[in-house]
């Protein structure tokens, strides 16, 4: 008897010990003021909503139960991608979130936090394409031609993925933005954008079929924020992203938005 009392205790000793661990609290930072940037222009992680015009997305939420986990004030900024990463680094912005890859050349200049998502990248086209399927039958269709952003995961992918590795090849035209590449493929100004697929997906889903995903994955990449070299926002938020990946909750923002959420509909 007195070792099935011993085995008990030991049990519910071991069970409240996991229940600590799980629920140890997290860094509080005070209600400190974090400005965090975003370009508003990579659906479903950060775009303005079509209907009411407000801000809105996965990394929104994401980074507003951040924010709620930790105990701070999040005041967002936008700015263009071509000027983020710089900005970051100069200290312009606490935190930085735009589907940013995690890249070893751009450490240099800034750290990142934790993975939240990973992503692989895919050919977004019309929806009544039929000229190619694939990275190599585009290559070999000279007058196609594909948007992209300078300096973007898209842009070094159809480089040296789907062209010739010439980064002025005149088959690529620069777009400001990701929004405005995806428009000039619905007139027909391109013919292909590079995407991952959980922002190529809300495109598909919002066209009704005017656009579709084509081709096999081009490899992988991680996204995570960015902050300036040497933070200290990075340890708490890295803290809260693994709080939030062993609670359900990203797996939930995943469902909301790349599930349930219809751009535009």
């Amino acid at each position: 008897m007195k070792k099935i009392v011993a085995l008990i205790t030991c049990l519910f000793a071991g069970l409240a010990f996991s229940t600590l661990v799980q629920g140890a609290d997290l860094p509080n930072l005070g209600g400190k003021n974090v400005v965090v940037v975003t370009e508003n222009a990579y659906p479903p992680l950060q775009f303005i909503d079509p209907k009411s015009g407000e801000q809105i997305g996965w990394e929104y939420d994401a980074m507003n139960e951040i924010a709620k986990r930790l105990n701070f004030k999040v005041e967002y900024q936008n700015t263009s991608w071509d000027a983020m990463i710089q900005a970051v680094s100069d200290g312009q912005y606490n935190v930085g979130m735009t589907g940013i890859t995690i890249k070893d050349e751009r450490k240099e200049k800034v750290d990142f936090s934790d993975a939240y998502m990973r992503s692989e990248m895919f050919m977004l086209v019309r929806g009544d394409e039929n000229r190619f399927s694939d990275g190599k039958s585009f290559g070999a269709f000279e007058d196609g031609l594909v948007g992209a952003q300078a300096g973007t995961t898209p842009f070094y992918v159809a480089v040296y993925n789907v062209l010739d590795g010439n980064e002025q090849n005149p088959r690529i035209k620069l777009f400001e933005t990701f929004g405005a590449s995806v428009q000039a493929l619905k007139t027909g100004d391109v013919d292909l954008v590079l995407t991952d697929g959980t922002a190529g997906k809300g495109y598909v889903d919002a066209s009704n079929g005017g656009l579709k995903l084509v081709g096999e994955a081009m490899g992988t990449e991680d996204f995570g924020f960015i902050f300036p070299k040497g933070s200290d926002l990075v340890a708490p938020i890295n803290a809260a992203i693994g709080a939030m990946k062993a609670d359900g909750t990203i797996e939930k923002l995943n469902k909301k938005w790349f599930l349930d959420y219809k751009l535009g509909g």
